[in-house]
Parts: C-alpha cells; sequence; structure tokens
C-alpha cells in the first residue's frame, strides 16, 4: 500500500509539473494580439494579476541596466538601486579661430555612484576605468589632476582656452587627510601613473616638487584647507607623443571604436600647433542637497589646427580635413553624445558657412561670455543622414571681425648676459578698462637658480606695487626647488612686472643632461584669478550644462575663475668642455704608445749579431763535407 501511495503521488507530481511547463510555454509563444483579446475575453484572477505587478519592476531594472543612459541626471535624488550606477557623456567642442585656425576640444565624463572616502572595497567595474578606480583606492587620492601637452597655447591669437595646462606634463593631487606619508605615498603614485600613461612621471622627486599653500584648490567637493595633503609638479620637458595618446584613449568605455573617440587619429593630432591631453578625477555632488557624492572622471584632449600646415592656406573646415575620419555612430554606452559648433560670431552666417545645417541651438555661459553653439545630437539617426555618416564642413566666406580681447594674459621671459647671474621677469596684464581685481601667482625655481629674494620687485604703471600676500620657502641643494607665492592687486588696463634676480648654480659632472648646451627647461608660473564676467554666471553646480563650460566651479554671479600658465624658461649653466675626457684619454694613449713603449723595448730587447748566409757552392761542398766526416768549412 505504501508503495502504491508512492506511485500516486509521484505521478501527480509530474502531472502537476508537465502542467506548468506547458502553461508557461504557452505564455511565452502568445503574440501581443492575442495577450488582449485573451485579456478581454477571459479575464484574469487576483493572485495573477498580482504576480505580474510583482515581476514588473525587475523587467524595469534590467532594462535601466541595459541601457546606461536613462540613469536619473545629477538634479534628482538617487534612486535606491543596491548596484554602483554609473554615466557616460561625450561632447566634441569647434571653435574657428579669426586666425583662419580651428579649435577643438573633446570632452569625456564618466560619473560613478560609489564612494572611496569611507574605505569601501570595490570590485566591479563598469565603465569606470579599473586601472584609475584601484588608484584612487590605494593611494587614499581625493582629487587627481594630470596633463601632457606639446606646444604653447597663443592667449592672444586664440584667446583662452576651456582648459588651460602648462607645456609638458602637469600633475596636481590632494590626498585624503588618513595618510599619513604623503611624500612616500605620492612617490608611489607617480611611479604607478607613469606605467599607466606610459609617460616619464616617475623622474618626478622632491627636486620638482612642491607644496602649495594658497593655488590649487580642490575642484571637487569638500573645502580641504590643509596643504599638507598636496603636492605639485611639472615636467616642462616632457614630450607627448603616441604613446601617451594609446593609454588614455583605453580609459574610454568604449575606445576608439565607436563615437567621438574614432576621430583621435594620432598623426593628424600631432601634426598641429596645439595638442593637450588630460585626465581629472574629482568627487562632485549628485543633487544640489549634495546627500550623496559621485567619482567624476573627465577626460579631455584639446587641439589646434594650423591654417597653413593642416589646411594647406584654405580657409575651410571639415571633420575629415582635420581627422581623416567621419562620424557614423555615437558611443553606444553614452547617455549624451553631441556636437557643439560655435557660431557667436556668426549669427547671420556672414563669417562662415556650416553644412549640414542644423536647427538645435543652445547658449552657455564660458568664460564669462555668453556664447551661442549649433548643435548635433548624435544619439538621433537623423542627424547622420542617409549616407549614414557626418562630415561637418566649415567654410569661411570672410575675415572680418576683431576677436575679443582676454581680460587676463602673463608671459615670462630670462635676463641678462653671462653664465653667472641673471633675472627672471614675469608680466601680467589686465586688459579690463576699468575693474581691478587680484592674482595668485605661483613660482617654482629649481635649486640651482639661486633666487636672491631680497631683489624681488612688483611695479604697476611705473610705480612700486605691494603684494598683500607672500609666502617663499626657499630650495635645499639636491633636496626641494624654491616656491613663491604672491598675492597681487591689477590696476585696470596695466601691465604688472615681477622681476627677481637669480644665480646659477655649478653642478656636478653627473648631473648634467645629455645635452647640456641645449639648457635646462624652468615650469611655467601659475596665475590663478577671478575675472570679472560680462555676464551673470551660473552657480548651481548640479545644473544640467554642457561639459566644456561646467569644470571650473563658480561660487559668485559676478566673476569667474582663470587660470593662466605663462611660457617655460630655458636657461643655459655653466657647462664643462665634455669633450675634455676624450682628448686627455686620446693624449695619454698617444704617450704611452710612443714615448713609454720605445724606452720599454730599449730596456728589454737584446741584440745578436747576424752573419750573413753563404753562397749556393759554399752550402753544397758543406754537405759533401759532411757526407765525408770531414768538418765543414
Amino acid at each position: 500500500m505504501a508503495a502504491r501511495r508512492c506511485s500516486h503521488s509521484s505521478v501527480l507530481l509530474i502531472l502537476c509539473c508537465l502542467s506548468v511547463f506547458i502553461l508557461a510555454d504557452s505564455q511565452e509563444t502568445t503574440p501581443p494580439g492575442d495577450q488582449h483579446v485573451t485579456e478581454v475575453d477571459n479575464p484574469r484572477t487576483a493572485s495573477e494579476t498580482a504576480e505580474e505587478t510583482a515581476e514588473q519592476p525587475a523587467v524595469e531594472e534590467r532594462r535601466w541596466e541595459a541601457t546606461p543612459g536613462d540613469a536619473a541626471p545629477e538634479t534628482e535624488l538617487p534612486s535606491p538601486v543596491p548596484q554602483h550606477k554609473d554615466d557616460f557623456q561625450e561632447e566634441l567642442v569647434i571653435r574657428p579661430l579669426h586666425s583662419g585656425d580651428i579649435y577643438a576640444s573633446f570632452q569625456f565624463r564618466t560619473l560613478w555612484e560609489t564612494d572611496f572616502m569611507r574605505g569601501n572595497k570595490v570590485s566591479h567595474y563598469r565603465l569606470f576605468p579599473k586601472s584609475l578606480g584601484q588608484v584612487i583606492s590605494k593611494f587614499s587620492v581625493r582629487e587627481l589632476h594630470i596633463s601632457f601637452t606639446q606646444g604653447y597655447w597663443r592667449t592672444m591669437q586664440w584667446g583662452q582656452p576651456f582648459q588651460p595646462s602648462p607645456p609638458g606634463a602637469e600633475l596636481w593631487v590632494w590626498f585624503q587627510d588618513s595618510v599619513t606619508d604623503v611624500d612616500g605615498t605620492w612617490k608611489e603614485l607617480t611611479n604607478v601613473l607613469s606605467g599607466i600613461f606610459c609617460a616619464s612621471l616617475n623622474f618626478i622627486d622632491s627636486t620638482n616638487t612642491v607644496q602649495p599653500s594658497a593655488s590649487f584648490k580642490p575642484l571637487g567637493i569638500g573645502n580641504v584647507t590643509d596643504h599638507r595633503f598636496l603636492r605639485y609638479a611639472t615636467l616642462p620637458r616632457e614630450i607627448v607623443c603616441t604613446e601617451n595618446l594609446t593609454p588614455w584613449k583605453k580609459l574610454l568605455p568604449c575606445g576608439s571604436k565607436a563615437g567621438l573617440a574614432v576621430l583621435l587619429k594620432s598623426e593628424k593630432l600631432f601634426h598641429s600647433s596645439f595638442h593637450s591631453q588630460a585626465v581629472h578625477i574629482r568627487p562632485v555632488c549628485q543633487d544640489w542637497q549634495c546627500k550623496a557624492t559621485s567619482w567624476e572622471l573627465r577626460q579631455t584632449l584639446n587641439v589646434v589646427f594650423d591654417l597653413h600646415t593642416s589646411a594647406q592656406g584654405k580657409r575651410e573646415w571639415s571633420l575629415f580635413k582635420m581627422f581623416s575620419r567621419t562620424l557614423t555612430e555615437a558611443c553606444p554606452l553614452a547617455s549624451s553624445s553631441k556636437i557643439y559648433i560655435d557660431v557667436t560670431d556668426n549669427p547671420e552666417g556672414e563669417q562662415f558657412e556650416l553644412s549640414p545645417a542644423t536647427p538645435l541651438l543652445s547658449q552657455a555661459v564660458v568664460l564669462g561670455d555668453r556664447r551661442t553653439f549649433s548643435v548635433y545630437d548624435l544619439t538621433q539617426q537623423i542627424t547622420f543622414g542617409n549616407p549614414r555618416s557626418l562630415n561637418l564642413l566649415i567654410r569661411w566666406k570672410s575675415s572680418e571681425g576683431d576677436m575679443l580681447r582676454p581680460l587676463l594674459h602673463a608671459e615670462r621671459y630670462v635676463a641678462g648676459y653671462g653664465l653667472q647671474t641673471g633675472e627672471i621677469h614675469t608680466l601680467m596684464y589686465n586688459n579690463h578698462p576699468y575693474r581691478a581685481f587680484p592674482v595668485l601667482l605661483l613660482d617654482s625655481v629649481p635649486w640651482y637658480l639661486r633666487l636672491y629674494i631680497h631683489t624681488l620687485t612688483v611695479t604697476s604703471k611705473g610705480k612700486d606695487n605691494k603684494p598683500s600676500y607672500i609666502h617663499y620657502q626657499p630650495s635645499k641643494d639636491r633636496v626641494r626647488p624654491h616656491l613663491l607665492e604672491m598675492l597681487v592687486q591689477l590696476p585696470p588696463n596695466s601691465v604688472t612686472e615681477v622681476t627677481v634676480q637669480f644665480e646659477r648654480a655649478l653642478l656636478k659632472w653627473t648631473e648634467y643632461t645629455p645635452d647640456p648646451n641645449h639648457g635646462f627647461y624652468v615650469g611655467s608660473s601659475v596665475i590663478s584669478s577671478l575675472v570679472p564676467s560680462i555676464v551673470a554666471m551660473d552657480t548651481n553646480i548640479t545644473q544640467e550644462r554642457p561639459l566644456f563650460s561646467s569644470f571650473f566651479p563658480s561660487k559668485e554671479e559676478s566673476s569667474y575663475f582663470v587660470r593662466v600658465y605663462t611660457e617655460p624658461l630655458l636657461v643655459n649653466l655653466p657647462t664643462p668642455d665634455f669633450s675634455m675626457p676624450y682628448n686627455v684619454i686620446c693624449l695619454t694613449c698617444t704617450v704611452v704608445a710612443v714615448g713609454y713603449g720605445s724606452l720599454y723595448n730599449l730596456l728589454t730587447r737584446s741584440f745578436q749579431i747576424e752573419e750573413p748566409s753563404p753562397g749556393l757552392a759554399k752550402r753544397i761542398a758543406n754537405i759533401i763535407r759532411k757526407m765525408r766526416g770531414v768538418p765543414p768549412l
């Protein structure tokens, strides 16, 4: 009986399983139209309705994961999703310059809703690059800013850039207050970044690292005032090439396979007048209340194409002429992919013609001025047209028009003669007609240029201009450089000159570079200021704005932040004649070979008198006499 009951129960279990499979199969194979008919003809029970409503949020959550562009904007409160959400945006800004050159700025931003500052261990990476995430976590980095630049930005010809950078390599990092050995962490971080970006950042040491007290405040959230956790260094002689661009592109979610990154062709980018690539990592707020934070990775690339070398003297530009490629699609992982063309100086199309035309216009406050842009949304299929290829064309009609002069500009040069003493001159221009504003000047001078700080003078319009704040840290030979920071008030429409004398040191012969007669580079001066704005600035940091206009936070509506870099200096030092060892070696070897060799031969060689050889007849006679047993002749 027990066996019979078990058999009956097993049969019932098998029948129930078959009915469930048949029901599930019928629900999957029923077309949508039949489902609607079934809903009308056969009303469902309350249990089935409850089951479907319970399954609906799971479906929506999976759909959001498959499409990262549907993430909530920063102005909304974060949704209670347990996974770490991230978002990726890409932009390209093209600004035609009055000189006929063209300025292109790429902006890539990745937002990641996670928090390294609380010691959370993150093992899953989606859009944010894992190599940089591990760097932030291991070295307790609060902010990281690194740039590689080839060429010098000509401010008076091109205006202010969206994101300035000095020639060579620049690195400045804010560490968290939990770091105990900042110098040791800084050294390890530079070595790791050197391997990630394939650069010479491992040459950063204490001799070219400074600790600014007023410059380089954090750009993200958190008002950190303890400058002990800040380190700043430059390598003005760093050469930027393809090996630096390749790892930079690999940090993008789509790499260089799709989206705006397909335009980043190395042979075109480096055949330009100016090229700069940078990586900025900082914590930002997710909403206006700043209840939750996100990590922002912003990758920027700025390039200026010359009219004569890139366009063969023709005032006509296109994507294909600049980058040798056209656009066919946006990055599939990007929630926003747009191209902005600056048409502020071309309201009616009298200066240049833009094709294909777009009806979408946008206005943004950039560097204290309201600019108008033509917008191309790459996420819309209509943007690419019928051949599915977008090749923007800018054809100039007239070269008339004046560029708006930048309100703040700076220059730097070395004066003097000889190889013993010299003088460094820094010129700061305030082009505002009636407004004066303060600037913060930072100078980092190597230890082998010994500054005479008592000779420091600041003059404006022929009068002494006393700085309101001076911070000076003297150098130590082969240990640390000079650090000079000053807060100077620039009068309106004036030129302020800062001069200081120095003495050149004599290096050890092992401290010279392989080409010492080329000279030694001194990093650029850094000038930071809040410049008066023409229009009211937007102080809402969470409002949706273009990426190129939202990097530096604005805390006042009447001014905007500007950072200006001067030219790097090339200084000659007293250099010994490095060919002298070669001459000494050659002369010594000659003396040893000729003089000592001859004397040695005379003292050690033995001389013997050699008899002349006998004739043929005599040798024959001696042979015969030998055969006969007679002594030879």
